[in-house]
């Protein structure tokens, strides 16, 4: 799976311990994600979407 966290929290402005600490999860699981490393579970991958203000269908995207 692919994702736009990484590019997204960049426009935001926020860093990836802004992030952590917003979703209560760890800076290191912040990192897996964005280099797609570790897939979130399904209500994780909501609350990013929701602080990043944008659908989890957007967010993540099955690779081809």
């Amino acid at each position: 799976m692919i994702n736009k966290i990484k590019e997204l929290r960049k426009i935001k402005g926020y860093r990836q311990e802004d992030l952590a600490k917003a979703l209560n999860v760890s800076r290191q699981t912040i990192i897996a994600i964005e280099n797609n490393k570790y897939n979130p579970t399904l209500e994780l991958a909501m609350k990013l979407a929701r602080y990043l203000e944008t659908t989890v269908e957007e967010l993540f995207r099955l690779e081809d």
